[in-house]
């Protein structure tokens, strides 16, 4: 596992962080970091997706990641923008070759155990899972993981507080990404506080369920 992986590791958490407006990326990565979550994956949805990438990797001590990569030019811009990890949706070999060859952290998107193999082939051992709740949860995971024992997921899509717990309990679990402590309309009404609160509140949850 990359050291950068190894940071997500410690986090336990990595929140979505979808930004309409580049105003709203410092404020909100502040927020994160002040509710104990120095991190952001940023995705590329957005035109404003690559200033907010520079402006959140300039927060002290900020953990910033590009996610929805879809290409190599995007991986490319991610890095330039100062992203220090990249996640897709899915997996592209040509994306993932790219990453390794310039030694890029890179968790790509994977659901089923062919998508796994691909990763493994790249010499990946930490992957993205999504959609983690509409293809079956934790229990699926569990059935998929068990031959890839040396693999690390992050489960992402529609976890929320309450499933966050049945996938830390999993020790092939790395961390656990959502939008529901950043979500865009809490950061659309600029809502800061309220997104440091609920990012608290789950940084604490998820403290006690994996010390």
């Amino acid at each position: 596992m990359s050291d950068i992986f190894q940071q997500v590791a410690k986090l336990k958490i990595v929140p979505l962080v979808v930004i309409d407006d580049p105003q709203d990326a410092k404020p909100t990565g502040e927020a994160l970091a002040r509710g104990g979550l120095p991190c952001a994956e940023i995705p590329f949805r957005t035109k404003a997706a690559a200033e907010a990438i520079k402006i959140c990797s300039k927060i002290p001590g900020m953990l910033v990641g590009a996610g929805t990569v879809l290409t190599v030019d995007q991986a490319k811009e991610a890095v330039d923008c100062g992203a220090t990890f990249i996640v897709s949706p899915g997996i592209s070999p040509k994306v993932v070759a790219y990453c390794v060859d310039k030694k890029i952290p890179i968790m790509p998107g994977t659901i089923t155990p062919s998508d796994i193999q691909i990763a493994y082939e790249h010499g990946l051992t930490t992957v993205k899972w999504f959609p983690a709740e509409s293809f079956g949860g934790v229990k699926t995971l569990k059935a998929i993981a068990a031959p890839y024992y040396m693999m690390k997921f992050l489960p992402t899509g529609g976890i929320t507080t309450e499933q966050m717990g049945a996938y830390l309990n999993f020790p092939a679990v790395v961390a656990v990404g959502g939008s529901w402590m950043s979500s865009k309309e809490l950061i659309v009404a600029k809502k800061f506080a309220e997104i440091e609160r609920v990012t608290r509140e789950a940084v604490n949850l998820a403290n006690k369920i994996r010390p």
